[in-house]
């Protein structure tokens, strides 16, 4: 069983949250600086669309403290109000994008109004154990009404019945609440987006949490977070491949290092594949990513093209493997989950 710590320290008066596994960093939640009133990921708002554009499929909306955001529908007009959650961060200079079926997130279950149905996560095995949760869920979600859905997660696998109907009751009342929409059509707040150290403790359900003094220190965080700063990164077997980020896209370059044999590029290419969804999630890096794999025969393809989906597979941010491009290199398209990790924590 690995070793799975996690820790949150207050820097610069904005929460941090870590992951360390096997003693080497694995995730990093961020917060915002205080002054920052960018709309966040999950935050829900009582907006007013101020323009329909029907033309691209969309009105923007507007939201409180000056901030905008656009929601895909032709069939919204000026001047309505409308509840909406930020889906994603905006790209610098955009409008936030919005969505008009939230999701609730939880420990064990999201709560999907819009999408009903109650579904299970494919890592959930055993046909008793997916039918008794099933029956748990469809129960707690009784009296829901017909357009609200479950999605039962991974750890609720391993959770006890009262725990997952527990819940799932206090999804459906945080639900509710946001449903009681405030009179009036000035934009406002209905449900402010989870902290760092909230996100990390529902997300990260397998790590034992260090309190205590300095916790970063003891677990080699900051020197990790401090190796952050430099694109490099070292990879099993001699090679290493950088990652930056552009005002475009996330440029990945996948190098042999000092390994000449037949098969370095393969080896190089391959060690970069696992490697990816880690150092593009401690960055915090997200959108377009561009990568050039070392030289390799058009044959080796599908054996990157496995390996980079099986990484991804596990990775908590949603990334698709668009394909290679006629120059030899692979696009992935990364949800904006994050913002860039070393913009966020400064010194």
């Amino acid at each position: 069983m690995r070793g799975v710590a996690a820790a949150v320290e207050n820097v610069g008066g904005a929460l941090v949250a870590a992951r360390v596994v096997d003693g080497a960093l694995d995730d990093l939640y961020v917060d915002s600086p205080p002054s920052d009133l960018t709309p966040q990921p999950e935050a829900m708002y009582w907006g007013r669309v101020d323009r329909a554009a029907p033309a691209i499929g969309a009105a923007f909306v507007a939201l409180p403290d000056g901030q905008r955001g656009w929601l895909r529908g032709a069939d919204r007009k000026a001047g309505e109000m409308v509840g909406v959650q930020v889906s994603r961060w905006a790209e610098a200079g955009k409008a936030a994008p919005l969505t008009d079926r939230p999701i609730l997130k939880g420990a064990l279950a999201l709560l999907t109004p819009g999408a009903p149905g109650v579904n299970l996560a494919r890592s959930i095995k055993g046909h008793e154990t997916r039918e008794r949760l099933t029956a748990v869920a469809g129960a707690a979600l009784a009296g829901a009404g017909e357009d609200v859905g479950l999605v039962i997660r991974s750890a609720a696998g391993d959770a006890d019945e009262a725990a997952l109907t527990a819940e799932i009751a206090a999804l459906r009342a945080a639900f509710d609440a946001v449903q009681e929409q405030p009179a009036g059509r000035e934009p406002s707040l209905l449900r402010a987006a989870p902290d760092a150290e909230a996100r990390a403790r529902r997300d990260w359900a397998d790590a034992d949490w260090l309190d205590g003094p300095e916790p970063f220190e003891r677990l080699g965080v900051w020197d990790a977070i401090e190796a952050l700063r430099s694109p490099r990164v070292t990879l099993p077997g001699g090679g290493w491949m950088s990652v930056e980020a552009t005002a475009a896209l996330v440029a990945v370059d996948v190098n042999t290092g000092e390994d000449f044999s037949k098969t370095a590029s393969q080896t190089a290419n391959l060690a970069a594949c696992a490697a990816l969804p880690r150092a593009l999630r401690l960055r915090g890096f997200g959108g377009l990513v561009y990568i050039d794999f070392a030289p390799l025969k058009k044959g080796a393809r599908q054996g990157v093209d496995l390996a980079l989906k099986r990484a991804f597979a596990v990775d908590p941010v949603e990334t698709q493997v668009v394909g290679w491009t006629p120059a030899g290199a692979v696009e992935l398209q990364r949800k904006r989950e994050r913002r860039p990790t070393m913009a966020l924590i400064r010194g």
